[in-house]
């Protein structure tokens, strides 16, 4: 088993309205910031709240939302360049994984004298880092407990993780409040691409008892609110059961690692710009039947543990229902059910296979993988 490392940091706050209470949280890390948010929050009246919060403290604050060609090393290093200008004290990243994903670059290289693009092709950051916090709206955030930062390189659009300080991110504030936007086709790739980073994280070679703890409760959260809670005494509205579960596995994923399909989903993304929820989504069913050859005690533990397959229900049959479950899912929200629905070609993504050897995931996965295997693997789900 690998070692167990645990760190407190950072702070997590879960609760509905929470967000009303950003400048609140903020006061402890400075009085001047900037906001890096998803264009779309200022529609929702998102930027409206947050600044509003912001101001209620007399934190002076200015928002940075020019993210419209997703996460990107130009986008980031334009943020850093004005997080500069300004003097602040440190950043809000409030968003999906784009706003998130720049605000903690900006947050880790903000004293850096070197330009981002060198960090880019490996450097490691030597400074000390400003605070950051994270207020996500998504009910997933692989990356917030790590010192992982995934970005896309605007030189080749190739995916780069880029390592930073441990001690980035000092909150972590979910208000599900700012997920009951999400359409309903959304909440079902979301679910299932937080079963999928379950999943993975249970599989992993680098699982471990803590990681194990996490995804078990997690999913078992998440069933209640896809499937319903077995008891009238769980009262707890939808969106906090997904918010709740989506931490639980995001800490899952952090004490163990991703896997396949989610690795995969970045590459293809930020070659192509396809939503990741939606690859995958596509992936999962494919990459539960490749590890069954090696895990299937594992699958079928989190069959029962999800309610999908009933306690008598072992071996092959509890591994086959768990990957019903994600297929009749796909169907029933009518997602894309192959890559090739995507408007994808064989030849695109045999380009994003190939940029996978440059992320630290081949030896974290159920079995060894050679490029040609991932290649295989791509083959079945195109």
């Amino acid at each position: 088993m690998s070692d167990f490392i645990f760190r407190i940091t950072p702070n997590i706050v879960l609760g509905s309205y929470t967000l009303s209470r950003l400048g609140q949280q903020a006061l402890e890390w400075g009085t001047r910031f900037i906001v890096i948010m998803d264009p779309i929050l200022t529609e929702m009246k998102v930027q409206e709240k947050v600044v509003q919060s912001l101001n209620d403290r007399k934190i002076e604050n200015f928002v940075f939302n020019e993210l419209s060609d997703g996460n990107t090393s130009k986008i980031a290093q334009r943020a850093l360049s004005l997080a500069k200008q300004g003097h602040i004290h440190g950043v809000i990243a409030v968003g999906g994984a784009k706003a998130i994903n720049i605000g903690r670059i900006v947050a880790s290289f903000y004293n850096e004298v070197h330009d981002l693009y060198t960090f880019l092709d490996g450097a490691v950051p030597s400074t000390n880092p400003i605070p950051c916090i994270c207020v996500p709206t998504l009910f997933r955030t692989p990356f917030v407990f790590t010192n992982d930062v995934p970005l896309k390189d605007s030189r080749n659009n190739q995916i780069k993780v880029i390592k930073i300080q441990n001690n980035v991110t000092k909150l972590v504030l979910i208000d599900p409040n700012l997920m009951l936007t999400l359409t309903e086709n959304q909440k079902s790739t979301l679910t299932i691409e937080i079963m999928n980073m379950a999943t993975e994280a249970y599989l992993s070679q680098k699982a471990n008892f803590f990681s194990d703890m996490f995804v078990e409760k997690g999913l078992q959260l998440l069933s209640y609110a896809v499937n319903g809670s077995p008891s009238l005494e769980i009262t707890t509205p939808q969106e906090i059961l997904l918010a709740q579960a989506g931490v639980m596995i995001s800490l899952a994923t952090a004490a163990s690692s991703l896997g396949l399909s989610s690795v995969l989903a970045l590459t293809i993304n930020s070659r192509y710009r396809v939503n990741k929820s939606l690859i995958s989504s596509i992936l999962m069913p494919y990459a539960v039947e490749d590890a069954a050859k090696f895990k299937s005690k594992r699958i079928e533990k989190l069959a029962h543990i999800m309610g999908i397959a009933e306690e008598e229900t072992t071996g092959e049959d509890a591994v086959k229902a768990y990957i019903d479950f994600v297929r009749q899912k796909i169907a029933k929200a009518n997602l894309p059910a192959r890559l090739k629905d995507l408007q994808l070609t064989i030849e695109k993504l045999s380009l994003a296979v190939e940029d996978v050897a440059d992320i630290d995931v081949i030896n974290k996965l159920p079995r060894s993988m050679t490029t040609d295997d991932i290649f295989d693997f791509i083959k079945q789900a195109f």
